[in-house]
């Protein structure tokens, strides 16, 4: 029989609010975090919008001396894990710090650094690139750093999968915990790659929307205008543990993580396979890991990009592994309000998940405002809704076609 794994903290910095309820607050309202992007000139940029992270003050969760040795993605990752860690009242003098691990989600890494370092050393020659440009850079920074502020040696690593970065990180964890190598791993991602050069290629790409004159309205996904995502930053952290540690420390508990599947389209570096056939796989197998019937299944958070071909083939995928019943479960994409958090998407979406879950409600997809006939499920348009939420999946589909699926429950005191 199966562990079963339970969240007990959870931390997130986004475009829409940092920390658990002011984050769960913007979801219910429907709040946009895309506005125009002052942080670097965009003339000659086709795209000059982008979802930014706003009243984020580092010195707030790390030492200023760690700051400047900091890329952008490991701050909010370490202010997550913060926020996390104290959220699940942890005692780390009663623990084992060799049973707690940290694995995390990451695409890009410390683009923003790579960008400054390499203007230093064609305008001021390399003995001035700075001697922390390699770790800063590298994606397992961000467990790293957060091992080393608590003590954590349990294992330790980082995994890069796109925008399904921080859902296959979520789902290490998950078997880690199953499997008895810890009692309680740190896990999650995040992502900060908003400067000239990430913008920049995602631009060239054509992957992102051009409403420039509104960027609120800009993300709109399975609406049949919708012209490509909206760039965003942040990420997010949980707590998970075995439900047995949880128990023994009277934790509170926000809900258990019940299942996992993983698939690869093996079809193109960016595209999504036209028949869904990996997206399809990831869901039944996170349903079957889950030991759920898919009946069980109340809403669907949605990977649900905004852009033509994520949302088409989602939906295909959706209808595929539900059948009839796929028009009767609510189905949501926050990226609609967050925009795409690229590595960090997942976990947040993930957390999102959670406090509805916990709150009795489903997040809406803003921006709906005209039906595509290719995306033709309930996409809980514009206002938020009350409802429980026994049980829900979390998509997250990734370039190169990684594909990650979660399922996550409310927590019911049995033993099963």
């Amino acid at each position: 029989m199966k562990k079963r794994i339970v969240i007990t903290g959870m931390g997130v910095v986004t475009p829409i609010g940092i920390g658990n309820d002011e984050f769960a607050k913007a979801l219910k309202e429907g709040k946009s975090g895309a506005s125009t992007i002052d942080l670097f000139d965009t003339s000659k940029f086709t795209t000059k919008f982008a979802a930014i992270v706003k009243n984020f003050i580092p010195e707030q969760f790390i030492d200023k001396k760690k700051i400047k040795k900091m890329a952008k993605f490991t701050k909010f990752g370490f202010a997550a894990a913060k926020m996390a860690v104290e959220d699940s009242g942890l005692d780390l003098f009663k623990e084992d710090l060799s049973k707690i691990g940290v694995i995390t989600g990451t695409g890009i890494g410390g683009l923003d650094i790579i960008e400054e370092e390499e203007q230093t050393l064609f305008s001021k020659g390399p003995g001035r690139v700075s001697p922390f440009l390699i770790p800063m850079i590298i994606i397992n920074m961000l467990p790293g750093e957060i091992a080393i502020n608590y003590g954590f040696t349990g294992p330790n690593y980082a995994i890069t999968s796109a925008c399904a970065s921080s859902n296959h990180a979520l789902g290490d964890a998950l078997r880690l915990l199953r499997s008895g190598d810890a009692d309680v791993v740190i896990s999650g991602g995040a992502e900060g790659a908003i400067c000239p050069l990430g913008v920049a290629g995602f631009c060239s790409m054509r992957a992102l929307s051009q409403r420039n004159d509104n960027p609120k309205k800009a993300s709109r996904p399975f609406d049949k205008h919708r012209d490509g995502f909206v760039i965003g930053e942040g990420g997010g952290i949980v707590v998970l543990e075995t439900l047995e540690h949880a128990l023994n420390r009277e934790a509170k508990i926000y809900a258990e993580l019940a299942g996992y599947g993983a698939s690869e389209d093996a079809y193109h570096i960016t595209a999504p396979e036209p028949e869904a056939k990996g997206a399809i796989l990831a869901m039944n197998k996170a349903i079957t890991d889950a030991d759920i019937s898919k009946d069980d299944v109340d809403y669907i958070n949605a990977h649900g990009t905004s852009t033509v071909l994520n949302d088409k083939i989602e939906t295909f995928a959706i209808k595929k592994v539900f059948g009839d019943r796929a028009y009767k479960i609510p189905v949501s994409s926050i990226k609609s309000m967050t925009g795409h958090l690229l590595g960090g998407a997942a976990v947040v979406e993930l957390i999102a998940t959670v406090l509805a879950i916990q709150e009795g409600f489903i997040p809406p997809t803003i921006n709906y405002e005209v039906p595509d006939p290719e995306c033709d499920l309930d996409y809980v348009p514009n206002i938020s809704r009350n409802q429980q939420i026994e049980c829900a999946i979390s998509n997250s589909l990734g370039f190169g076609g990684h594909n990650a699926t979660l399922v996550i429950k409310k927590y019911v005191d049995k033993i099963s």
